[in-house]
């Protein structure tokens, strides 16, 4: 592996790590709060699952290189895009600038993590 490659591919997980912890921190602090609803508090599971179970991936990915790992990420990731989509969506587009904003950051971010997990299963054993 190129040391452009390595570096590359630690970045995007060193990325992906730190998006999943503040998916985590996210879901604890809603979830402490009193003043959230019911509703928030469930999507913050959700939220804070999906950071677990990236974590969790991404570890795996780092340790054992298996070939289920970004198609494990890519469920994951489906799943909470697609409760996030709806989510926003729920009531009506009020702002479309933040509120497609926010579907495009997250698809993003969610793209980024899953080839961070790709990247470190097919890299060169060290």
């Amino acid at each position: 592996m190129q040391a452009q490659e390595k570096i590359l591919t630690y970045g995007f997980a060193l990325f992906s790590l730190v998006t999943s912890f503040l998916f985590v921190f996210y879901a604890v602090n809603i979830n402490l709060s009193a003043q959230a609803s019911q509703w928030l508090k469930t999507f913050a599971y959700v939220v804070g699952g999906y950071g677990l179970f990236n974590i969790y991936i991404l570890s795996w990915a780092w340790r054992s290189r298996t070939a289920w790992s970004p198609k494990a990420n890519m469920v994951i990731a489906a799943c909470f895009f697609g409760t996030f989509t709806m989510d926003t969506l729920r009531d009506g587009i009020a702002n479309w600038s933040s509120e497609i904003g926010g579907i495009v950051g997250l698809a993003v971010i969610l793209l980024i993590n899953w080839y961070a997990v790709s990247k470190l299963v097919n890299r060169d054993p060290a």
